[in-house]
């Protein structure tokens, strides 16, 4: 029997600029740029394979779909799906546990630049004319340092951790981290981590970003109790999940000059809503949740997501989370 494969939000990953021919080889194959929820059961209904980035699969919309077997997520986190009522159906759900490690990186650390050397404000303060009518060859809109020397701060030292210490090691940064489950020696490959508690990492950093997978432990871990450990001229950065950070927090610790600034990937709200605060606060940097977005590692995650799929159709399975 041939499969049919629902893409049911698919522009996200494939605005145009990759291709869908490793899926295509798998079966019929359905690509919907996006599904509003009223239409899902209509676009799934004969699916026996989709794939959702996301677009929510309840309880309730995977009872209706008799055929369906195999849920392949378009993303690491899985929270859209709802695995346990897959698991009772004994429909498999697999994520894209490592594809933009990089990506996400080096994201990072165009965030840290960006705050050390101001490019984004003085960019715009060129084109406003301000170089042209200034009496001197040059001029600052802001505070600027050298990295070398600083302390990054890395919450959470798995994958994308580790290669956000690289770089930041690079820069010449002293490197100290929190984590659960902190990497061995081997892991480290020669990187000089020092292992902190949390408390401590907020204290003693310049830069903060955070690597660390959402809980209900952590959530709104960043809140103004650990702002106010920061210090005065310290930045925050996070390309993680939104809900680590209680957004009224960071936005009145902005204004009040509690923390230098912030630098932010992703929201509690996405996309947020008009009245999110850090839309308004000063010093904070906000970009679309496109830390992951490298064309590379778009690419990357389909080639996986397809070999999630083909390896299932084998009869095996592989990033398997329910």
């Amino acid at each position: 029997m041939t499969e049919h494969i629902v893409v049911l939000d698919g522009y996200t990953l494939n605005p145009g600029d990759i291709n869908w021919n490793s899926l295509q080889a798998l079966g019929d194959l359905d690509i919907h740029d996006r599904t509003a929820e009223d239409l899902i059961l209509e676009r799934a209904r004969s699916a026996t394979c989709i794939l959702t980035n996301k677009t929510p699969l309840t309880r309730e919309t995977i009872n209706a779909l008799p055929d369906l077997k195999y849920i392949g997520v378009l993303a690491t986190g899985y929270n859209v799906v709802d695995i346990e009522a897959a698991a009772e159906r004994d429909i498999v759900v697999a994520n894209i546990p490592t594809y933009g490690t990089d990506s996400v990186a080096q994201h990072v650390a165009a965030l840290l630049l960006n705050y050390a050397r101001g490019i984004v404000v003085h960019d715009q303060a060129v084109k406003a004319g301000e170089w042209s009518n200034n009496d001197d060859w040059c001029f600052s809109k802001q505070p600027m340092f050298e990295l070398n020397g600083k302390t990054l701060g890395i919450v959470g030292i798995g994958r994308i951790g580790l290669a956000s210490a690289r770089l930041g090691a690079a820069l010449g940064m002293k490197l100290i981290a929190y984590d659960l489950y902190f990497p061995d020696a081997e892991k480290l490959a020669g990187l000089e981590v020092e292992k902190v508690e949390l408390d401590e990492l907020f204290k003693r950093s310049d830069a903060i970003t955070l690597h660390c997978p959402l809980t209900p432990e952590n959530e709104n871990m960043v809140n103004a109790g650990r702002l106010k450990m920061m210090k005065s001229s310290a930045l925050l950065i996070n390309t993680s999940r939104g809900p680590l950070i209680n957004n009224h927090d960071l936005a009145a610790a902005l204004h009040a000059g509690v923390i230098g600034g912030a630098a932010v990937d992703v929201l509690d709200v996405e996309p947020p809503p008009s009245d999110n605060p850090l839309l308004s606060a000063p010093n904070c940097v906000i970009t679309p949740h496109i830390a992951w977005y490298a064309k590379e590692a778009r690419a990357r995650l389909m080639e996986i997501a397809a070999d999630n799929l083909r390896e299932f159709l084998a009869g095996n399975t592989q990033n398997k989370v329910n």
